[in-house]
């Protein structure tokens, strides 16, 4: 299964009852392996300040996290595995693995925990059995 089949049929599949804005799966240095369209246009130094958070919990708490320009107010995650942001009524959520960061988006109704459901689809094994 390609990349781009993952991010269309388990990120932006259908949760219960909800879907994500956007999904992404980049890889550590900021490559894209596959994305939904809408996913936001980043710079590769706010990727680089998603990374440095994973090695650095909380550097990002100060300035908020930032993709395609959006800031994100950083909320509880697990450090060095999860980084959770919160903007109005949507939010994002970022999960690191040994090869790749995957990415979702939303907005309400979607809650933090709908988000987060890579582990559900397989992908976060594949990626940290280092699958490319």
């Amino acid at each position: 299964m390609s990349w781009q089949a993952y991010v269309d049929d388990h990120l932006m599949c259908e949760i219960d009852g909800q879907h994500l804005s956007s999904a992404a799966i980049l890889g550590h240095d900021s490559t894209v392996w596959a994305q939904s369209p809408n996913f936001p246009q980043f710079k590769p130094e706010e990727i680089s300040a998603i990374l440095n958070d994973f090695e650095n919990p909380g550097s990002l708490a100060p300035t908020g996290l930032y993709l395609g320009g959006t800031k994100y107010m950083v909320i509880q995650g697990e450090p060095g595995v999860v980084i959770r942001g919160k903007k109005g009524t949507g939010g994002i959520t970022v999960k690191k693995t040994n090869l790749a960061l995957i990415i979702g988006v939303y907005d309400e109704p979607m809650t933090p925990g709908q988000c987060n459901m890579a582990n559900r689809c397989g992908l976060t094994s594949t990626l940290e059995a280092g699958r490319k």
